[in-house]
């Protein structure tokens, strides 16, 4: 028995000293191979790394007009749209799409809509309507592209010297790659921009095509201090009432027209925003025709709609956009889409 532990002993050491000397002699191959895992492990955990801070950085960029993240970067100019609301109008096409909408008296009690267009351009908008000075005094703040079908000769002059950077359908009438008309529809309800040309047209007239609009003032998550509302109503006179409805499961206003909720004809989907702003404004009328004059420069009156809130508020003009004020301070809006109604001292603006 002790004679087969000690011979067992001895190759037990004899083992352990073939290993020590192996491990001193470790070809330089396996020492490669070793250090070529290394470094991909390296290479992956500087890579998952780099992926994750890009994505935390796409999530920190947000479109301008709807304070909402991206992840995409935002640096081309905004598109404004004159939108005809006349009843043979309805339902108008792109207005879903719109990150925020102007709603003004035109002629008589029928307003007409300037919409604008940055984070989301749909393939058609309209029937696109003639232009009016308040309408491209609004788009020049953005910096938009103002687009309308005709004029006067006046007003057409005056869009032409006021520098705003323009596209007048009448010049492309029918044309099948920048306007187009439809044919259930008769004019002049039933032209249509094809916001494909716009690239093709934009370049031919050499104007810039980069440059997003400055960002309006969002707010963070938090509240909005008001007298709860469920439905407003507005109404510009006999032939124009709009009303917008608080979805508190959305946390959306919808919209509606004379009764009738506003549907996209594109998408077949309800008008919702998450702000209303109704702004108070001087209105005059200046000829025969109805044609009218508003005060956006002077400031006044307003109310601010926002997560089923309504707020009585002051509005200013800074540096050609119109927002809203309390106190002397200035407020922000909900992320999201805006629609803005600016309304004559006598129209009634009533709430639930």
């Amino acid at each position: 028995m002790r004679k087969l532990t000690f011979f067992s002993l001895l190759a037990v050491l004899f083992l352990a000293a073939c290993n020590e000397e192996a491990g001193a002699a470790q070809p330089e191959e396996t020492k490669e191979k070793e250090t070529a895992v290394e470094e991909q492990i390296e290479t992956e955990e500087n890579v998952t790394v780099d992926e994750k801070e890009e994505t935390e950085q796409a999530h920190t960029e947000t479109f301008p007009l709807t304070g909402e993240a991206t992840a995409e970067k935002a640096d081309h100019r905004a598109l404004s749209v004159m939108v005809n609301n006349h009843p043979k109008a309805r339902p108008q096409s792109g207005l879903s799409q719109a990150d925020i909408v102007y709603e003004v008296l035109a002629e008589g009690q029928i307003t007409r809509f300037l919409a604008l267009f940055h984070s989301d351009i749909p393939d058609t908008i309209g029937p696109v309507r003639s232009a009016r000075p308040y309408y491209f005094e609004i788009a020049d703040g953005f910096d938009a592209l103002y687009t309308y079908h005709g004029a006067s000769t006046s007003i057409n002059q005056q869009v032409a010297g006021s520098g705003v950077d323009y596209l007048d359908g009448a010049m492309y009438d029918n044309n099948g790659w920048l306007f187009e008309r439809s044919s259930d529809r008769a004019a002049p309800h039933n032209s249509y921009l094809l916001t494909e040309g716009v690239e093709q047209a934009v370049a031919s007239k050499g104007y810039d095509e980069s440059g997003e609009p400055e960002a309006l003032p969002f707010a963070e998550e938090g509240s909005f201090e008001g007298t709860p509302v469920d439905d407003v109503q507005i109404t510009y006179g006999s032939r124009t009432n709009v009303s917008f409805t608080y979805d508190a499961a959305k946390e959306q206003f919808l919209r509606s027209s004379d009764g009738e909720p506003t549907i996209d004809r594109l998408n077949e989907e309800r008008v919702a925003v998450e702000n209303v702003w109704i702004i108070e404004a001087d209105h005059r009328i200046i000829d025969n025709a109805g044609r009218r004059a508003i005060d956006l420069t002077s400031g006044g009156n307003g109310y601010l709609l926002q997560k089923g809130q309504m707020k009585e508020v002051e509005w200013k003009n800074v540096d050609g956009r119109l927002l809203p004020y309390k106190d002397g301070s200035p407020l922000a809006f909900t992320p999201g889409k805006t629609w803005v109604n600016i309304i004559p001292g006598n129209a009634a603006v009533e709430s639930e």
